[in-house]
């Protein structure tokens, strides 16, 4: 013997929508864990400026998109906002509009403190470094992303979301 269950909509007990069916076997979900967000990807519209052998935040000024307006693109940090506390993954490259030989470091820093380091040695032409990290977060906790060179003197992020990028999501089932 077959049961079938027949609905459009699953609620809640506070009448809060938590699935939804279009009737032709879409569905959507909400508020059931089945999301990764908040979720964004920013970049730089322009070049940025760093000065030799100091982190710098990067701030990214561009928004590709930012499911929770979590990121703030005045000061370069993604918050963590209510309600939202859990693991998530980042990631963040970027690439000095520059030629030579000098280091490169990034670095990820979560409330003000780094968590991850990444260096490079660059010989040549528009020297780069990317790093990724999985993060426990609670709500209000922020992430930042810093870039650091020792060419002697001031040098350029390259000012392009494919070249300077900086995005996140929160995992589901971690």
């Amino acid at each position: 013997m077959t049961s079938i269950i027949k609905v459009n909509t699953i609620q809640d007990v506070g009448g809060n929508n938590l699935l939804i069916s279009n009737g032709s076997g879409s569905i959507t979900t909400n508020n059931i864990g089945g999301q990764n967000t908040p979720a964004f990807r920013v970049g730089r519209d322009s070049e940025q400026a760093i000065s030799n052998s100091s982190h710098t935040v990067i701030t990214f000024n561009s928004e590709q998109f930012d499911t929770d307006n979590a990121y703030d693109t005045s000061n370069g940090r993604f918050t963590v906002p209510s309600g939202k506390a859990g693991k998530y993954f980042f990631y963040g490259h970027f690439r000095f509009q520059a030629n030579g030989i000098f280091d490169t470091a990034i670095e990820i820093h979560k409330n003000g403190s780094q968590i991850v380091h990444i260096e490079f040695g660059a010989n040549g032409n528009y020297p780069s470094c990317q790093a990724s990290y999985i993060a426990d977060l609670a709500v209000g906790d922020y992430i930042q992303l810093t870039a650091y060179q020792t060419s002697g003197s001031t040098k350029n992020l390259t000012g392009s979301i494919n070249y300077t990028a900086f995005g996140g999501y929160k995992l589901i089932g971690a």
